[in-house]
């Protein structure tokens, strides 16, 4: 289950291992595209990588923080530092071997 946050429960997603932060909008389409793939892996890596949504309209703090200028992008985070970004629409196969590299 890709987990939708705000500002105020980023502390959840600093206290993961791995996590996916999805920065998006409800006006995006490829952000729409890229929701149901995200559910697809969150159920696939369910117990090794938490995934969570942010719209950034709403939290123009937190994509300041991670310099998002464009989305959909996807922030990978290892026990709360990010390592990893990939903007734009990313293909299932594409998105789990990102993943995969970054565990």
């Amino acid at each position: 289950m890709v987990n939708v946050i705000n500002s105020e429960k980023w502390a959840e997603v600093e206290a993961q291992d791995f996590a996916v932060v999805d920065f998006n909008a409800t006006w995006c389409g490829p952000c729409k595209m890229m929701a149901p793939v995200l559910e697809e892996l969150s159920a696939e890596y369910d117990g090794k990588v938490s995934f969570y949504a942010i719209d950034v309209d709403e939290n123009p703090d937190l994509a300041g923080k991670f310099s998002v200028m464009s989305i959909p992008n996807l922030v990978f985070l290892k026990k709360g530092e990010k390592t990893d970004a990939s903007v734009g629409f990313v293909p299932k196969a594409n998105l789990k071997s990102w993943i995969d590299s970054n565990i």
